[in-house]
């Protein structure tokens, strides 16, 4: 049996007459790896700062292993104190630690270790602070949004380190991806209390959909059974005294239960206003090309964006993606080329660094500019509180200084400020930092209806690959390539030209120049003396043949297994059969992707010989 490291016992907080946690629950045992989700402003990150000790409850205990050691890793570092990266990396380590390690962290992840904290961009400090408490080697790893302001060479490599350790993990995030490549099991924090899935996050919004479908049958009995009571009350007291006062007691504590019962948080409602349309062009260049102190950030790309096109731009931190923006959208001029910029624009950019906002405002005059107590949204005149409702702000909140907001509140005021404009171009820079899955599904939703353009900054996978039609990449030394399709598709686009041969590991050879280590150029020279031509053997051909067929086959059998995955029902029904047909599924989604891999290879091994 694994050993218990940490448990929270009926944990109970209120701020004020609210309650954030009332019996909360929580328990971590060796090998763990728990995602923990719930909606903004559920207590999700103030639960994690009671797993760490930072935070005492109101009631309930905490019970930590003795010989266990737990790292903590909160949204914002704190480096008061500390005059280089490597003191605050190491202040939690002890005689006994290897240094050495927290320095080759430092190293892996771009940084000396004599970086002065203070002029650290947002990336940097997530870099250090990651490498703190990873550097520990801790029993239990506290982390919260630990992707947040990472590019995604950096989350890469922390999906892999954290893969790697031994530590039990509890991971909050709002990346999809992140979440399932990692967690195993997932704890959903819902209106104060803690409900436990066996399964990592993949599995956790079916279920969560059905426990919430259930409550509410559940609510309509209850419902049901108190009109009834109510009916026989008002319809005269018969029967035997002693059976009519418990009837009364029973009615009455149905009532309470009704009160009792904490509704679950309504969804934002986004309703983007659209202007007229614009051209068939948004933006078109010709071999632009910027560079900035002799080096090349975008060197000789050409791009056309027509009207409705969803793009979304990737690379990591410094390589060049808001210099692309600004060039694609006409606030910036490019050294070489030509841009032209297309008619009837009406741009709106959504930017994430929230320094829009002035520390001075009430939410209500960042959403009326200061001028009354109105907004105008989609030609509609409307108070302020109502538009706030949408966005799941309370009333009370309208004169709240915007400095006192959460995160998720101030990612939730920036969506609610811009969707009141009207636009046909939407500029979306890392527009999924700090909202919760719920109001990235209804973003999502309405990108999907929006008639104009939207042009995407994101590290966030999943969300690539679920709005955007085209991936414009950096490659390195100002070159971009632009790959139709999402996230997904430019990695196997990127595989397909890396990978022609499974014998043959990459054609992406590294060669000796005064830089140091460097990159072949992908020309098609280079391709063809790294994928030397050969004839298919028999079995080769024979594979070549019938592939296309088992793909198929396994295809129809994935959609068919999906279909029977969707019926909200099934997991209270029958877990067992639930259970089965996702294993199921998982075996045929991974024997589809090695078919379609292999099929990949034999054709474009059967191309170097046919070509």
């Amino acid at each position: 049996m694994a050993r218990l490291l940490l448990k929270l016992d009926s944990i109970d907080l209120s701020f004020g007459r609210t309650d954030l946690l009332a019996g909360a629950e929580m328990v971590v045992a060796e090998g763990d790896r728990a995602c923990l989700v719930g909606r903004n402003g559920s207590g999700k990150s103030t639960l994690l700062k009671i797993a760490a000790g930072l935070v005492q409850p109101d009631h309930g205990n905490r019970f930590v292993h003795p010989s266990a050691r737990v790292s903590y890793l909160p949204q914002e570092a704190d480096f008061t104190g500390y005059d280089t990266t490597s003191d605050y990396v190491m202040a939690d380590l002890t005689p006994l630690d290897d240094g050495r390690r927290a320095m080759r962290l430092l190293e892996d992840l771009g940084l000396s270790g004599y970086e002065d904290p203070a002029t650290l961009s947002g990336g940097e400090s997530r870099r250090v602070a990651l490498a703190r408490v990873i550097a520990a080697e801790p029993d239990v790893l506290l982390l919260d949004e630990p992707t947040n302001h990472l590019d995604l060479p950096a989350i890469e490599w922390l999906e892999a380190k954290l893969k790697g350790l031994r530590s039990a993990i509890v991971l909050i995030s709002h990346d999809r991806r992140f979440l399932e490549n990692l967690s195993t099991s997932t704890l959903w924090l819902d209106r104060g209390k803690v409900r436990h899935l066996e399964q990592g996050f993949e599995h956790f919004e079916p279920w969560r959909d059905n426990v919430l479908e259930t409550e509410e049958a559940d609510r309509h009995k209850l419902d049901r059974k108190i009109a009834r009571e109510v009916q026989w009350m008002h319809g005269g007291v018969t029967g035997r005294r002693k059976r009519n006062v418990r009837r009364v007691a029973e009615l009455a504590s149905m009532r309470q239960a009704k009160r009792d019962a904490r509704p679950v948080t309504g969804s934002v409602v986004l309703d983007v206003q659209e202007a007229m349309s614009a051209g068939k062009i948004v933006a078109e260049g010709k071999n632009i090309s910027k560079s900035f102190d002799g080096t090349a950030i975008v060197k000789n790309l050409s791009v056309r964006i027509a009207r409705g096109d969803r793009v979304g731009i990737v690379g990591s931190n410094g390589s060049g993606k808001t210099t692309l923006l600004k060039m694609l959208t006409g606030s910036l001029a490019p050294d070489s080329g030509e841009i032209r910029i297309g008619t009837n624009l009406e741009m709106l950019m959504l930017d994430q660094k929230r320094d829009d906002l002035k520390p001075e405002w009430t939410l209500a005059d960042a959403l009326t500019g200061g001028r009354g107590d109105q907004v105008t949204v989609n030609g509609v005149v409307r108070h302020v509180v109502g538009y706030m409702r949408d966005f799941l702000f309370d009333a009370e909140q309208a004169r709240t200084p915007v400095t006192v907001l959460s995160g998720g509140e101030r990612a939730r005021l920036l969506l609610a400020r811009g969707l009141a404009k009207p636009s046909n171009l939407l500029v979306l820079d890392e527009p999924t930092n700090d909202l919760d899955l719920e109001t990235l599904d209804l973003l999502q939703e309405m990108l999907a209806a929006y008639q104009g353009t939207v042009l995407l900054v994101s590290h966030d996978r999943d969300f690539l690959d679920r709005v955007v039609t085209s991936v414009i990449a950096a490659e390195g030394n100002g070159q971009w390539t632009e790959y139709a399709g999402g996230f997904s598709d430019m990695q196997m686009q990127r595989r397909t030209t890396e990978m022609p041969s499974t014998k043959t590991k990459s054609i992406r050879r590294a060669t000796e120049s005064p830089g140091g280590i460097g990159l072949v150029p992908s020309s098609p020279s280079a391709k063809a003396a790294a994928a030397p031509k050969r004839k298919l053997s028999f079995k080769e051909k024979h594979a070549l043949d019938t592939l296309p067929k088992t793909i198929e086959k396994l295809t129809a059998d994935a959609a068919r297994l999906q279909a029977l995955l969707d019926d909200p029902a099934l997991y209270n029904r029958d877990r067992a059969k639930f259970e089965q047909l996702s294993a199921d599924a998982g075996r045929t989604r991974a024997a589809l992707a090695t078919a379609e891999d292999e099929w990949l290879d034999l054709e474009m091994a059967r191309s170097g010989t046919d070509g």
